[in-house]
């Protein structure tokens, strides 16, 4: 039998209640880098800077939904067909109150228009299965998703993340706290509002609990590292917001085939990239 003669092989769509047919753009493009082949030598990255707006329809209608979601005691939660396309665009992170969720098993974001996760998110204890898949402009994770000790499953577009495998693109340099002029600009007295931080340079928006020891950050900010961790059926980038230099320390070593220690990304020499497509 030739191949002309062979049936069409047909391939399940996993998510199709996720999907959405009406018009719109709710997904912004992003050129943080080349998710279609290697990342020259030399190349570089920076974080998305956008914050969110807590006044937004979509955002206040999330917020609704994961207030409803932790009422009932749900086991999966699929938001964004709830929103309209716009209101979708409107949500570049998730509330801190996703960590209420602890009876959900199932996440689905499909299709989203996320450039952070909070930390939070490994207070979903019951989770089993993430789902991001096609979030084009979610480029890493936060290290609190390792907490999720029942998560089994994932579905990620691993050609969008820091240090993929296929295209090796660059992770945004981490800096030590208070280690620029903007930081020491915004320390007072007080130090930084560690509930407002400045995305751009931390990645986050918020670190008030370390990601190690779950114990208090320092005035000054978080001492951070990535790190590329198997979570799930992914090795996923993850961003670690410390508490000290110690418990970065502590950190376990990178997945096989990854940077095999905690670093600050930045100019850094990753493992050769396999080919495109492996």
């Amino acid at each position: 039998m030739t191949d002309e003669q062979l049936p069409a092989q047909v391939f399940p769509n996993r998510f199709p209640e996720a999907m959405d047919a009406r018009p719109g753009v709710p997904q912004d493009r992003c050129h943080c880098f080349s998710q279609v082949r290697v990342s020259p030598p030399g190349a570089t990255a920076s974080f998305h800077a956008e914050l969110q707006d807590t006044g937004a329809p979509g955002w206040l209608r999330l917020l609704e939904l994961i207030e409803e979601a932790a009422a009932d005691g749900r086991e999966e939660f699929r938001p964004l067909p709830e929103l309209s396309p716009e209101e979708r665009r409107q949500i570049v992170t998730l509330p801190a109150s996703i960590g209420r969720l602890t009876a959900v098993r199932t996440l689905v974001l499909y299709g989203s228009n996320l450039v952070r996760i909070p930390p939070e998110i490994g207070d979903m204890t019951s989770l089993e299965e993430f789902s991001p898949y096609t979030s084009r402009r979610l480029h890493w994770f936060p290290y609190e998703i390792a907490r999720c000790g029942r998560l089994v499953n994932s579905t990620v577009s691993t050609r969008s993340i820091y240090g993929n495998h296929k295209y090796r693109p660059p992770f945004p340099r981490l800096l030590p706290p208070g280690d620029t002029v903007v930081d020491l600009d915004a320390l007072d007295l007080d130090g930084l509002d560690l509930d407002a931080l400045d995305p751009a340079r931390w990645g986050a928006t918020a670190a008030r609990t370390c990601g190690v020891c779950a114990g208090p950050v320092p005035a000054t900010g978080p001492h951070q590292a990535w790190l590329s961790l198997v979570v799930a059926t992914d090795v996923l980038p993850t961003l670690v917001n410390a508490c000290s230099q110690a418990c970065l320390d502590t950190l376990p070593p990178g997945a096989k085939g990854h940077i095999p220690t905690p670093h600050r990304g930045g100019t850094i020499e990753q493992v050769a990239a396999g080919p495109p497509g492996a």
